[in-house]
């Protein structure tokens, strides 16, 4: 026995040597960009689309790989259409309290439900544009799930305290908010682009969010949450015929009433000459760079080129700007561009955080950038091709999992595209030429009616900045309003 023992101490004393196999690895040339690969298939799903009896749209399409469910309850149009101008937040203090409680359960019995279940919680939001109730379930917990979430969308109680509770949080949400140079910036660029009286241009604010009242709440969900609005799609392990018995027994009671509003938007203010807007936050390590002006929407004919030309210019980590800013001078840790197509003229904005000392040659650097692409320095094939490599190559992936094919058919019905999308995206998007995308950039980036928002340190930052004879200079508070008259550079 005690030799065993002994013989079990030596053994694990001694020391693993593992064999491994031998094998030859390539030598790698770190000087050559790896070659694109090839384009993977794109599979796009079939599905259904019918209407219900209470005017919802039921689209479905089977995906039987795993025995999941994906389901969601898309509402076109959202806050810009529903949201009082002097109540904003109301929208989202609404999507959080509707799981707040039912008439059959408070919020915490909701949560224990849905946990027995599997799940988490149920995903409630409200966006510009739209809106969304959603889970993901197994096959089996579906039914159950679905009528927990009828249970929500046709029985919220909204309880005084728990506004009390969401309302503060938003407040105390709004004050961090306003401590970082990027979240001032987020805040004050819409109303730079848009003006406070069109609806991309509000934003949220302590009086804001302090005037809702429960009373707004319940006005809201009762005008918005109804389903002459509202798609609902859902993908996974079911029939059509399936999903429609199910909804049309559980969702029973979700009364007929609502339509898809209109999105006529009021035009956005004229443009401006390029003007430089800093806002002062000191001893920020940073300087938040937002460049841009109010672009085309989504139904806009060149958005195709817009992509293309947008990919090249801020999107790919070899992008003109982030090469440049990021890559060659070392003024950033990462810097884009970013078109935000909505259903009226979204945003366009280049930006991103800068090392304080360097905002001055930053905002050369991205001038230089957003005129080139204008013509001066057009596409090169190269550009071209990793450009549309990167839209099409991607398309795929949306296709993946039953909460991504969701998605991806979803947004069809809530930005109102054609249904064959997906399958003439490749075709339009290799379509476009080198000559489109210097038109397309020289239709919506004009270099001379710029708003150029940059919040930092103004001590250290205004006087370089003026002295790159860029554009005056007019120094605003956190709320983007004027403290000083315009500085010529």
């Amino acid at each position: 026995m005690i030799r065993r023992t002994l013989c079990f101490v030596a053994l694990m004393a001694a020391p693993l040597v593992a064999q491994q196999p031998t094998r030859k690895v390539a030598a790698l040339d770190r000087t050559k960009v790896p070659t694109i690969g090839a384009t993977p298939a794109l599979r796009v799903p079939a599905w259904t689309r019918t209407t219900l009896a209470n005017g919802a749209q039921l689209v479905v399409s089977e995906k039987r790989a795993l025995p999941l469910i994906s389901f969601r309850i898309n509402f076109v149009g959202g806050a810009s259409q529903f949201e009082p101008a002097n109540k904003v937040g109301l929208a989202t203090i609404v999507a959080q309290m509707l799981t707040e409680g039912t008439m059959h359960r408070s919020g915490d019995q909701l949560s224990n439900d849905l946990q027995m279940l599997g799940l988490s919680n149920i995903s409630v939001s409200v966006a510009n544009e739209n809106g969304l109730i959603a889970f993901q379930s197994t096959k089996d917990k579906f039914p159950a799930v679905l009528a927990v979430l009828a249970d929500v969308l046709e029985h919220p109680t909204f309880p005084q305290e728990a506004l009390d509770r969401i309302r503060g949080r938003a407040v105390v949400n709004l004050t961090q908010t306003r401590d970082r140079t990027a979240g001032i910036a987020s805040l004050v660029y819409p109303k730079l682009l848009y003006g406070p009286n069109h609806p991309y241009g509000r934003v949220v604010s302590e009086a804001s969010l302090n005037a809702i009242t429960r009373d707004d709440v319940l006005s809201f969900y009762k005008n918005y949450f109804e389903p002459g609005r509202a798609v609902i799609t859902v993908v996974g392990d079911i029939t059509p015929t399936e999903a429609k018995a199910d909804i049309d027994k559980t969702l029973s009671g979700w009364a007929k009433g609502g339509s898809i509003p209109s999105f006529d938007y009021p035009a956005p203010p004229a443009p401006k000459a390029t003007t430089i807007y800093l806002i002062d936050k000191p001893a920020a390590a940073q300087s938040t760079f937002s460049i841009g002006e109010v672009g085309p929407s989504r139904s806009n004919p060149d958005y195709y080129a817009l992509r293309v030309m947008n990919e090249m210019l801020g999107v790919l980590f070899q992008s003109r700007l982030n090469h440049n800013i990021r890559e060659v001078k070392g003024y950033s840790y990462g810097v884009g561009s970013n078109f935000a197509f909505g259903r009226g003229p979204g945003p366009f904005r280049a930006g991103g955080d800068i090392v304080t000392g360097k905002s001055d040659s930053a905002l050369i650097e991205f001038m230089r950038e957003l005129k080139d692409i204008r013509g001066p320095r057009p596409p090169s094939d190269e550009e071209m091709q990793q450009a549309k490599a990167s839209l099409v190559q991607s398309l795929p992936a949306a296709f993946e999992s039953v909460g991504s094919v969701n998605t991806s058919i979803a947004s069809i019905y809530t930005q109102g595209l054609p249904e064959d999308y997906y399958q003439q995206f490749a075709r339009a998007v290799n379509a476009v030429t080198k000559d489109d995308v210097v038109r397309v950039a020289q239709k919506y980036i004009d270099p001379d009616h710029l708003a150029i928002l940059i919040v930092g340190d103004r001590a250290k930052i205004e006087g370089p900045l003026a002295a790159t004879h860029i554009a005056p200079i007019v120094v605003l508070d956190v709320n983007g309003n004027p403290v000083q008259t315009k500085v010529t550079p």
